[in-house]
Parts: structure tokens; sequence; C-alpha cells
């Protein structure tokens, strides 16, 4: 119990109830997920207007994280941004998954290998995410930012880690919006749903010049020990990449895949 509710208690007041306590959870964690999508330091008055709490809890939220090293100040005006406790429980994560740090050596061993752009991509919520880069040292590099969120219809990998879903589940899961890329071009819905059915299918999905023109993008899945698909492992070319090279490099993002899944595919 925190030293607030203790000294309520102690005045004749009464412990803040299960809801109370609930919504003040869940203000920190939108709090944290407000951070994580702006991707930059933010003033605790901005964080209140981003999350919709009165500027006084924000406060007390930002206090406490501080104490806990969950955050810390960013230069003399009131900014805050990720501290290092943050760092080590990611930390902690990723040592004790031995798994995942698999995934991690073999994004490493890739890069190294083929000189290309290597990502490890997953879902959250109901937008893909890259969990984890290994971008080309060539002159001509492609990356994208770990954690930002893209609508699922623009990647190859969004089409493997629907492919559980019917296309009444699709279209009930993908918002509208997310089949206008951001050249203004619209991928229709049933256009989306086949090329989901065709990744299912082969095992791979592939897509050029959707979220990024200069791109072509190249996806194999990880599966879990149910056999479900809840990462990928992902090239992304150039879009002008020779068919020669796209096929060698397809076999080795298959090959590794298949590798670190835990069920067979």
């Amino acid at each position: 119990m925190s030293d607030s509710a203790t000294d309520l208690i102690e005045a004749g007041g009464a412990a803040p109830q299960g809801g109370e306590r609930r919504r003040g959870i869940d203000r920190v964690i939108m709090l944290l997920e407000a951070l994580l999508r702006h991707r930059a330091p933010v003033r605790v008055g901005d964080l209140a207007k981003m999350i919709g709490a009165p500027r006084s809890t924000t406060y007390e939220i930002v206090n406490s994280l501080l104490e806990a090293e969950m955050l810390e100040n960013v230069g003399t005006e009131g900014y805050v941004y990720f501290g290092r406790a943050m760092h080590l429980f990611g930390w902690a994560y990723s040592h004790h998954n031995a798994h995942y740090r698999r995934i991690l050596e073999t994004l490493d061993r890739m890069a190294a290998e083929t000189g290309e752009t290597v990502q490890m991509c997953g879902l959250r919520g109901n937008k893909y995410v890259v969990l984890d880069c290994r971008d080309s040292p060539g002159p001509f590099r492609i990356s994208s930012d770990v954690g930002v969120e893209v609508p699922i219809p623009w990647t190859a990998s969004g089409r493997l880690l629907v492919g559980h879903m019917s296309r009444e589940e699709l279209g009930a899961f993908i918002p509208a919006d997310d089949y206008k890329l951001p050249d203004g071009r619209i991928i229709a819905p049933g256009e989306f749903f086949a090329d989901v059915e065709l990744a299912r299918q082969q095992g791979f999905s592939e897509t050029s010049a959707l979220a990024d023109r200069f791109t072509w993008c190249m996806a194999a899945p990880i599966r879990d020990g149910h056999g479900a698909i809840n990462k990928t492992l992902c090239f992304v070319l150039p879009v002008d990449t020779p068919q020669a090279r796209r096929s060698e490099l397809l076999a080795l993002l298959r090959e590794h895949a298949g590798g670190l899944s835990l069920a067979g595919s």
C-alpha cells in the first residue's frame, strides 16, 4: 500500500477502492505509451494533455516514476523521458528469453553476411511494429524505427502475422483508414485479403513500393511452440534489387526463420 493510502487511513479516511487503483495504473500505462509513441522527451504539462489526465495527477505519476528511475529529467525545462530502469527491464527480458536471444544473434549474423537491412517484426494491437533491426552498412541505407506502429496492409510481415484470421475477422480487425498508403494510393481490402491467403499458402510474403516506393520487402514466419506466427524475419531491400539476388535472399530468409521456429511449418 502506498504512503498516501496509509496516511489517508490513519487520518480516518478510506483506502483507495479497486476501481480507483485500477484507474491509476491505467494512467501510468497510458503515460508510458504516450512517451513511447512520441519517441522524444515531453514536458509534464503536455503529457497531461496527451493522456487526458489532470496536471496534478500527471505530476504525481511522473514524480513516482522519476523516483523509481523509470523516467528521468532531460534538460532544465521540465522535460522527461524514459530512465535507466527501463533499459534494465528490457535487458532482463532479452537475457531471460533464450529464444529472443537466438533471434537477435541471427539478426546480427544475417546483416553481417548479406550487407542488407534485416528486421524482426510483430504486431502490437492492430498495428505492425519493427521489434528489432540491423541496418544495411551500404551507401543506400533503408531503416525503420523500432517500435513505431504502422498499418498492417503496408507490410509484407503483416500479411503473415494475420494469416490465422478469416476475411470477416480481418475486416473487423483492420481500420478502414489503414488501407490508405502514405502517397494516397488505396489498397483494396479484397486484394489485401488475397495477399494474406497467398502468404499463408506459400509460407512467405513479398511486397514492393508500398509504405516506401523505393523498397522491396520480404518476410518469413517465426513460429512459436504452438505453431502460431507472432514474429517474422524480414529483409528490406532497394526496390531495384535484381531478381536473382532477391531469390537468393528469400531462400536464406526462409532457412533462418525456419531454424528459429519452435514448431514445424
